[in-house]
Formats: C-alpha cells, structure tokens, sequence
C-alpha cells in the first residue's frame, strides 16, 4: 500500500512537469509537448522511483524535481517556478515578468516600504513568505535583489535608500529559507528608470525592489 502511495506521488509530479511543458503549435494551434520536455519526465520518474523508495513520497517528489530539470533542461525548470510564483502572488500588487530563461519579481514601494525608509511593511512580508518558500525549494538558481529609487532628492541619499532596501529584502529571503550565497543585493539609486521621473505617476514606478531569478549555468 506505502509503495503504492509513493508511486502515484511521482505520478503526480511528473502530470505536474507535463503540465507546464505543453507549447502551441504555430501552425495548428494544438497544445504539443516538446521532445526535451517529454526526455524531462523520463528522468523525472525514474529518479522519483528512487527517491520513493529510499525517502518515501518526499524523496519522490524532490528527486522527481531535481533529474527533471536536468532532463528537461532550464527553460521547463524555470516554467514551474514562474506558475508557482504567480499562483502564491497574485493579488499581491507584485508584478512576475518572464525574459527568456529569467524571471523579474517587481515590487512598487507602495507595498515594500514607506516614504525614505528600508523597513519592510507588514503586509509585503507574506509575499517574501511565499517567494522564500520558492525559491528555497528551487535551489538551481541565482538571485539578485536590486533597490531602485526616483530622481528626487540628492544622488548619494537616493544610492544609499536603494542599497538599504535591496538589503533588507535579501536579508529577508536568506533569513526564510534561502542560502545567502546565492543571494546578490545592489544598489542602482535613479540610474535604471522605467518610466519619466518628470510626473509623480512615474517617479512612484521608478520606486521599486526587483528579485531577478536566474538559472545557474
């Protein structure tokens, strides 16, 4: 019965690998799972059996995930953390931004941190709860937490705001779970604008923290 238990847990993981494999067909508009995708589950449960035999259905579904990212390379591997961060985020007013084989967690200021201040708010801290939880399973990746600040006030002040945030959001994360080598933090003060700091709905855009997920090659 547990053997048959531990079994249906690598089932499970590898419907879940599958579900996030599945691309579109340009030309037939059908739903199609590439051949890395589908070499992916193979690896996934045969080292799933493996870790179900030897950790029970927590082994399973680690080892599952662990030799599926190896067989079905990082774009797969990096389709699940971006499901599963905008699933535990959304709502949350933090934006999740896929490029390539990264993903861009963007969270305004309104959220993280009051006027002049690099103490996070109450509320954003169940958000990091949810990134930590993540990125601490998904262990196979870099992350650098970069503070950003508008163009208001003078250039030191605003460089030294934005290191104190991207310090005190990447102190967070090492301290729920994730190991602090993989965690880089910098500060851009007003140097990396994403919208006009001419206008107050700009400057408020520019205001921000970013967590850059990045695969490790």
């Amino acid at each position: 019965m547990a053997q048959r238990i531990k079994l249906a847990t690598v089932a499970a993981m590898a419907f879940a690998l599958a579900a996030t494999a599945c691309t579109t067909n340009p030309q037939t508009g059908q739903q199609e799972m590439s051949k890395t995708a589908m070499y992916g589950l193979g690896a996934a449960a045969t080292c799933g059996i493996v870790g179900a035999m030897t950790h029970g259905g927590k082994g399973a579904r680690n080892a599952a995930l662990g030799c599926g990212a190896v067989g079905a390379g990082v774009g797969a591997y990096m389709d699940y953390q971006e499901k599963l961060l905008r699933e535990k985020l959304a709502g949350s007013q933090v934006q999740v931004n896929r490029n390539g084989d990264q993903i861009n967690l963007v969270m305004p200021e309104n959220i993280t941190f009051a006027l002049n201040s690099a103490e996070l708010r109450p509320n954003v801290r169940t958000s990091l709860d949810d990134v930590s939880k993540v990125l601490a399973q998904y262990t196979d990746t870099s992350i650098t937490v970069s503070g950003h600040t508008d163009s208001t006030g003078t250039q030191q002040l605003n460089q030294a705001l934005s290191e104190r945030r991207a310090s005190s959001v990447g102190g967070y994360l090492q301290g729920h779970g994730v190991a602090g080598a993989r965690i880089r933090t910098v500060g851009f003060g007003p140097n990396q604008p994403v919208a006009s700091n001419t206008s107050a709905e700009g400057r408020a855009k520019n205001r921000r923290v970013e967590i850059n997920i990045t695969p490790k090659t």
